[in-house]
């Protein structure tokens, strides 16, 4: 295993396990507080993350970090976010099985280096790679589960929001019942 995070950051940055590495301009390994108590997972970067190396920073990064300062929540400052997978998928498709399985344990080495007390997916991918396979992300989103004493839940993604907007209450009032959750379970987080 890693004893730092510039030892994880560096291997995850020469990774060749599968195919996505022959088209990356950069390995997305994540960004913010690495002794978070809240962390964030997507499925994977998408074009504008793979050009600037920093997850969520397209339009939908730009609406989970409205989303985020609503509740008091800062990715450089009390909150982790990672992907599934570091390279990005071709067109931004979603991540190919294999794909997911060789790269989860980059995402493994994260979660153990930051123990988080919440991890929040965001999407169907996600959830259904860290919370359940069979999650059904319109009707599931907002609920929580708990596994290995870690509180999770799954959030509908911000790109989801884009092409919906009718959603946007939905997804804002998941980011409400977080904020509940981070006051009632997290000692620092604010």
């Amino acid at each position: 295993m890693y004893n730092t995070w510039e030892e994880l950051k560096t291997a995850c940055e020469q990774c060749e396990k599968c195919e996505l590495c022959k088209t990356r301009h950069n390995v997305v390994v994540g960004v913010g507080s690495e002794n978070a108590e809240v962390m964030f997972i997507g499925e994977g970067p998408g074009e504008n993350e793979d050009l600037q190396g920093e997850p969520f920073v397209g339009r939908a990064g730009k609406l989970l970090d409205k989303m985020l300062v609503a509740v008091d929540l800062d990715r450089n400052k009390n909150i982790y976010i990672a992907n599934i997978v570091k390279c990005r998928p071709p067109q931004n498709r979603d991540p190919k099985p294999e794909e997911q399985e060789q790269c989860i344990e980059w995402l493994r080495a994260q979660v153990k280096m930051i123990n988080p007390k919440i991890i929040v997916c965001l999407g169907r991918i996600a959830a259904g790679r860290i919370i359940k396979s069979d999650i059904k992300i319109t009707k599931e989103h907002g609920l929580w589960f708990e596994k290995g004493g870690i509180q999770m839940m799954a959030m509908l993604h911000p790109a989801a929001v884009l092409r919906d907007p009718r959603r946007k209450p939905d997804a804002f009032d998941d980011f409400l019942k977080l904020r509940d959750k981070i006051n009632e379970i997290c000692d620092h987080t604010y």
